[in-house]
Protein backbone atom coordinates (compact mmCIF):
# COMPACT_ATOMS: atom_id res chain seq x y z
CA UNK A 1 0.00 0.00 0.00
CA UNK A 2 1.35 3.46 -0.92
CA UNK A 3 2.14 5.80 1.53
CA UNK A 4 0.21 8.61 -0.19
CA UNK A 5 -2.93 8.24 -1.53
CA UNK A 6 -4.92 11.05 -4.00
CA UNK A 7 -7.71 13.37 -2.81
CA UNK A 8 -10.36 12.06 -5.26
CA UNK A 9 -9.59 8.52 -4.32
CA UNK A 10 -10.34 9.16 -1.08
CA UNK A 11 -13.68 10.85 -2.01
CA UNK A 12 -13.93 7.69 -3.89
CA UNK A 13 -13.42 5.31 -0.92
CA UNK A 14 -16.23 7.96 0.89
CA UNK A 15 -18.57 7.81 -2.01
CA UNK A 16 -18.63 4.02 -1.88
CA UNK A 17 -19.18 3.08 1.67
CA UNK A 18 -15.97 1.81 2.57
CA UNK A 19 -14.82 1.32 6.23
CA UNK A 20 -11.96 3.70 6.89
CA UNK A 21 -10.81 6.19 9.64
CA UNK A 22 -10.36 10.06 8.22
CA UNK A 23 -7.93 11.37 10.67
CA UNK A 24 -7.73 15.24 10.76
CA UNK A 25 -3.45 15.81 12.24
CA UNK A 26 -3.62 20.06 11.95
CA UNK A 27 -3.64 21.98 15.07
CA UNK A 28 -7.04 23.22 16.21
CA UNK A 29 -7.28 26.80 14.82
CA UNK A 30 -7.16 25.11 11.54
CA UNK A 31 -9.27 22.43 12.16
CA UNK A 32 -11.70 25.43 12.96
CA UNK A 33 -10.65 27.43 9.89
CA UNK A 34 -11.74 24.37 7.62
CA UNK A 35 -12.35 20.71 7.84
CA UNK A 36 -14.16 17.90 6.23
CA UNK A 37 -17.13 16.12 7.90
CA UNK A 38 -17.14 13.10 9.60
CA UNK A 39 -13.10 12.96 9.88
CA UNK A 40 -11.42 12.20 13.64
CA UNK A 41 -9.87 15.26 14.75
CA UNK A 42 -6.30 14.21 16.51
CA UNK A 43 -3.68 17.04 16.17
CA UNK A 44 -0.17 15.60 15.14
CA UNK A 45 1.21 16.10 18.72
CA UNK A 46 -1.38 14.27 20.17
CA UNK A 47 -1.68 10.79 17.78
CA UNK A 48 0.90 8.85 20.61
CA UNK A 49 -1.00 9.42 23.22
CA UNK A 50 -4.20 9.03 21.46
CA UNK A 51 -3.41 6.25 19.42
CA UNK A 52 -5.38 3.85 21.46
CA UNK A 53 -8.83 5.74 19.55
CA UNK A 54 -7.12 3.61 16.13
CA UNK A 55 -7.38 0.58 14.69
CA UNK A 56 -4.46 -0.93 13.64
CA UNK A 57 -6.49 -3.57 11.53
CA UNK A 58 -8.36 -0.79 9.73
CA UNK A 59 -7.42 1.61 6.86
CA UNK A 60 -6.10 5.31 7.71
CA UNK A 61 -6.48 8.02 5.47
CA UNK A 62 -4.44 10.89 7.72
CA UNK A 63 -4.75 14.55 6.48
CA UNK A 64 -3.42 18.35 7.18
CA UNK A 65 -2.61 21.17 5.60
CA UNK A 66 -0.33 20.61 2.90
CA UNK A 67 0.36 16.82 3.28
CA UNK A 68 3.73 17.30 5.32
CA UNK A 69 2.58 16.09 8.68
CA UNK A 70 0.13 13.80 7.75
CA UNK A 71 2.87 12.10 6.03
CA UNK A 72 5.27 12.23 8.92
CA UNK A 73 1.63 10.61 11.28
CA UNK A 74 1.53 8.00 8.58
CA UNK A 75 5.20 7.31 8.41
CA UNK A 76 5.16 6.92 12.73
CA UNK A 77 1.84 4.90 12.58
CA UNK A 78 3.39 2.62 10.69
CA UNK A 79 6.22 2.05 12.70
CA UNK A 80 3.76 1.03 15.38
CA UNK A 81 2.17 -1.23 13.09
CA UNK A 82 -0.70 0.73 11.25
CA UNK A 83 0.42 -0.97 8.30
CA UNK A 84 -2.89 0.27 6.38
CA UNK A 85 -2.15 3.67 6.80
CA UNK A 86 -2.25 6.27 3.92
CA UNK A 87 -1.32 10.39 3.77
CA UNK A 88 -3.41 12.37 1.85
CA UNK A 89 -0.85 13.84 -1.12
CA UNK A 90 -1.55 17.95 -0.90
CA UNK A 91 -3.60 17.90 2.25
CA UNK A 92 -6.62 19.82 2.81
CA UNK A 93 -5.50 22.40 0.79
CA UNK A 94 -5.36 20.13 -2.74
CA UNK A 95 -8.63 18.75 -1.28
CA UNK A 96 -10.10 22.28 -1.70
CA UNK A 97 -9.19 22.64 -5.09
CA UNK A 98 -10.01 19.13 -6.81
CA UNK A 99 -12.69 17.53 -4.77
CA UNK A 100 -14.73 20.31 -2.59
CA UNK A 101 -14.30 23.67 -3.53
CA UNK A 102 -16.55 24.60 -0.36
CA UNK A 103 -13.88 23.76 1.94
CA UNK A 104 -12.00 27.39 2.57
CA UNK A 105 -8.52 27.62 1.28
CA UNK A 106 -6.05 29.27 4.29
Amino acid sequence: MDYEIQPAEVQRLRDSGAQFTFVDCRDAWEYQAAHIPDTLHIPMQDIPARIQELDPDEHIVVICHRGVRSLNVTAWLRQQGYEKTQSVAGGIDRWSRTVDPTIPIY
